[in-house]
């Protein structure tokens, strides 16, 4: 892996990354942060001089997306921290994405401006209003090259819809419609309405005291457009389908590994939580983060998950210290590599995890400032529990968890990765490029 690039220097809150993403091309890579704002960088064009500089992310537009708010009705702050990004395909020159804070989505349109209309008639060239007695002729206005001007509009506000936190967005494969989900309910809108949503999955409890589980993830299956999938608290996945009702609160398939009654702990129930669920590119797998491992289940088989990955195990033992510094509670993202054959996820100490699932392979590799120059090539890490430590390998005791890995995203056809690092992005790409 060769460090490719790498933004900000030290960390203020509000420059936490807190979401990563890249659009349907891999051209362009979208971070939002906790202070509102999404950054947008696009991939630079190979040319003859600099044949290795192809690959290298350059920002391309920076806008604030989300501003604090205050519901007065709750005496409720509204966060500006984008919790999640989501491209559109592209339909013409402009690009297309969805952002979202805890309370409102909005589709943005990115797009570039490099002529300029000069020779108005009825106001001057700084956009006056001209006296019209003063008008004695009339011109032909005519468009002037201009410096290239990137411009974020925001085109549909979706607002209102939800009374609990959006915790994730996904378009439908029909490109006319998305899903916005919070704790207890999943809304389905058309990307041209705004005034209207249809609640499409309502697990609310009629008494809150009987709630015993909320919604951590929801997204669309990447081909079939009835289809969605949404974790729980809980540990369960449960696959719907729009066409069987109006109301999906049934599901058609419920993806449940029991428990082993020898593992049982306090923390069972909180490390069982899901946090991120994905289906695969060919859409004929569910990819699942819970705080120690990944799962993969095949959509076809319910009983069991097709393969358990351990992402760090070592911290068994370390999980009522977790507990006491709220670490337990972290939501880890987990993404697939194009072909569906690699998982990826994060860890701490900035450590992220990969697993090859034809050789049963996987490595550990750190994100961070000291390791990584542009061009290195990262070394794989090594945790020890306990006894000898060998010179390369790092004891568990001396991981530093305020340092975590939590947003990752894989390019869709090439070995390119973006990994946030607190308020850092780093962009890993594979040797072989």
């Amino acid at each position: 892996m060769h460090l490719l690039e790498e933004d900000q220097g030290r960390c203020v809150k509000a420059d936490i990354i807190s979401t990563v993403e890249f659009n349907p091309t891999g051209e362009l890579l979208a971070t939002g942060d906790k202070g509102g704002r999404v950054v947008v960088f696009q991939r630079e064009q190979e040319s003859k001089n600099h044949p290795h500089r192809r690959g290298e992310y350059n920002v391309y537009s920076t806008f604030q997306s989300h501003e604090p708010e205050f519901d007065y009705l709750k005496s409720l702050e509204i966060e500006e921290k984008i919790n999640k990004i989501r491209w559109l395909p592209q339909q013409n020159a402009a690009y297309f994405l969805l952002s979202t804070n805890d309370k409102t989505v909005k589709l943005w349109k990115i797009s570039e401006r490099d002529k300029r209309p000069e020779g108005y008639n009825l106001k001057d060239e700084d956009g006056r209003i001209r006296d019209p007695t003063t008008i004695t002729a009339l011109r032909v206005p005519v468009l002037r090259p201009m410096d290239l001007m990137v411009e974020a509009t925001p085109r549909r506000i979706f607002s209102n819809a939800h009374t609990y936190h959006i915790n994730s967005i996904s378009v439908n494969s029909d490109y006319e419609t998305y899903m916005s989900t919070d704790d207890l309910r999943i809304n389905l809108w058309n990307l041209e309405i705004t005034n209207r949503s249809f609640n499409i999955v309502d697990i609310k409890p009629a008494n809150m005291e009987e709630l015993t589980e909320v919604i951590t993830a929801a997204e669309f299956h990447p081909n079939q457009c009835n289809t969605f999938v949404y974790s729980s608290s809980k540990g369960s996945i449960r696959l719907c389908d729009m066409r069987t009702s109006a109301l999906c609160d049934n599901h058609s398939k419920l993806f449940e590994e029991p428990e082993d009654p020898s593992n049982r702990s306090f923390f069972s129930e909180i490390i069982s939580s899901i946090s991120d669920v994905k289906f695969s590119h060919s859409g004929r797998y569910l990819m699942t983060r819970d705080y120690l491992t990944v799962r993969v289940w095949d959509v076809n088989m319910e009983s069991k998950p097709l393969e358990t990955y351990q992402v760090h195990d070592y911290l068994r033992s370390k999980l009522c210290s977790l507990y006491e510094n709220d670490c337990i509670f972290d939501k880890f993202e987990c993404v697939w590599n194009g072909t569906d054959s690699v998982l990826m996820t994060g860890s701490y100490n900035n450590f992220f995890r990969m697993f090859d699932r034809n050789t049963k392979r996987d490595v550990t590799l750190e994100a961070s400032r000291e390791n990584s120059k542009p061009r290195a090539i990262l070394k794989p890490r090594k945790v020890c529990v306990g006894g000898k430590r060998r010179k390369d390998e790092i004891s568990v005791d001396s991981l530093d968890f305020s340092k975590k890995i939590l947003h990752t995203a894989w390019h869709p056809y090439e070995n390119i990765i973006a990994v946030a690092a607190t308020n850092n992005l780093y962009i890993f790409q594979d040797k072989v490029n």
